[in-house]
């Protein structure tokens, strides 16, 4: 094999270092995992087994797992199987664990067994990068993304696929019974070959839909009419590409708009991200100690009582409101062509009529006030405001909040490419070393754990490319 770079043979002797630290460069992540964990109180976090038991076999102390996972979850290795295959053939996982090998079955269930824990020692971390001073002090960007669960979508049900699939089974169920007539006019032994066939395909049916006659009862027991068979916690979440729907879970997460840091996460089963913002925003201040702080997001977001919220709490949002005029929609103006006037309470329609207050009134627990003109009766402009004799407008008592909100983002249009710029990258990250599978575990509670892991593990990334890993284990070490 000349001209080509030749290895050594493997019957040679090779003197390795004598030291198992002398494998690992003082650059090494893995230095920073492990100053970051000796420097982390497990007691107070709350970890089982910091007390070791008097008798019975020696456990594996918390730090050494949690060192395990950290490593594992900053490699793309989530798996207690594959994690204990790397203990005892990757020199980095030896120096971290030193040389201990714990079984897949302890690893995993340290994992299920210390889940709020874990989750507490990613807040600890944001802490320390608090300390650090690592946060822009102004902006944050929110937003969520559906993650997959451990739960084929065909073990989802929906009122609207049980509907489906039972029209399915029915429609089957008629087509073999006309083949059943349809082969009693064929020749003998043919027609007892496809008598038979038939009859078990016909068999079938009739067992899958008792199965989801049983399934049916349990959906309608579920609060939101739905159920997950693989995984109970997970819920039909729905994309914005037609039939890309998945099961899973909506995480919700706040970045920090200077390092893109994840401050602030949450996992829930809630398809849709209108209820998350005065609760993301208020996580997101409480773990960046911003007391003026400005949150951004999208037009997903946008929900009257979760602004006022922040308002209150004194948080600044900039979010745009959907475009889901029911009246803009057939053709009429939209409600944003009337101009709402504080001084005389009144609105200004595009013929330049005038729209006086006529009452209040409660829906959904908000007041509004309803404004119209009596002069809408002979507008030459009628045809394109309404089919009915007035055009009625109704105002939220705290509208003036939303006008504000909308008005600070037509006045700073850059927000939405901030948010952009801001909490897409960390999506897109986290969804690429998770791999298509995303999450590995089943229920909420385990799957919030498995993602503060993976929060951790991208936090610790991108404050190891800012610091570098010896000033990350310096100021663990403070």
């Amino acid at each position: 094999m000349k001209r080509f770079v030749v290895g050594e043979a493997r019957d040679q002797s090779t003197l390795f270092p004598a030291l198992l630290d002398d494998f690992i460069a003082e650059d090494n992540p893995v230095r920073a995992i492990e100053a970051f964990v000796e420097g982390v109180d497990l007691r107070g976090l709350g970890f089982k087994g910091i007390d070791p038991h008097a008798t019975g076999r020696p456990a594996y102390h918390p730090a050494v797992l949690l060192k395990l996972y950290i490593y594992g979850y900053l490699n793309r290795i989530q798996s207690s199987r594959r994690l204990e295959r790397e203990t005892q053939r990757n020199v980095e996982m030896m120096w971290l664990t030193e040389r201990l090998t714990p079984d897949f079955k302890t690893i995993a269930d340290f994992r299920k067994d210390n889940g709020e824990a874990i989750r507490r020692v990613c807040r600890e971390f944001i802490v320390l990068c608090r300390r650090l001073d690592l946060f822009s002090q102004t902006m944050v960007a929110i937003d969520g993304s559906k993650f997959k669960a451990v739960n084929n979508r065909n073990r989802n049900f929906t009122a609207t696929k049980m509907k489906r699939r039972l029209e399915q089974i029915g429609e089957s169920f008629n087509r073999y019974l006309g083949q059943l007539d349809a082969v009693d006019r064929e020749e003998p032994a043919l027609a007892e070959a496809k008598t038979a066939h038939l009859k078990e395909k016909i068999t079938k049916l009739r067992e899958e839909t008792s199965r989801l006659q049983i399934v049916e009862e349990e959906r309608l027991k579920s609060p939101d009419q739905q159920v997950s068979l693989t995984d109970p916690d997970a819920r039909a979440m729905a994309t914005s590409g037609r039939g890309t729907g998945s099961v899973g879970y909506n995480v919700q997460t706040a970045v920090d708009s200077q390092h893109h840091l994840i401050v602030a996460h949450e996992v829930t089963n809630v398809g849709h991200d209108r209820g998350q913002l005065s609760n993301m925003a208020r996580q997101a201040r409480e773990a960046t100690g911003i007391k003026e702080l400005k949150v951004v997001a999208d037009r997903g977001y946008f929900k009257g009582e979760e602004i006022l919220a922040c308002h209150k709490e004194g948080i600044t949002t900039y979010l745009p409101k959907p475009l889901t005029s029911p009246s803009q929609a057939k053709g009429f103006f939209p409600r944003d062509a009337f101009r709402y006037l504080p001084k005389s309470n009144e609105y200004s329609c595009p013929a330049g009529q005038r729209l006086t207050w006529r009452y209040e009134t409660i829906d959904k627990g908000m007041k509004l006030h309803a404004y119209w003109s009596s002069a809408c009766a002979t507008c030459v402009m009628k045809e394109k405001c309404t089919t009915g004799k007035q055009r009625r407008i109704k105002r939220w008592e705290h509208e003036d909040v939303l006008e504000a909100a909308q008005s600070r983002l037509d006045w700073n249009p850059e927000m939405m490419r901030l948010r952009r710029q801001t909490v897409e990258h960390p999506f897109g990250t986290l969804k690429a070393w998770m791999g298509a599978t995303h999450f590995t575990t089943k229920r909420l509670r385990n799957v919030s754990t498995e993602m503060s892991l993976h929060v951790l593990a991208y936090n610790l990334k991108r404050v190891i490319k800012i610091l570098g890993v010896n000033g990350l284990m310096k100021a663990a070490r403070v």
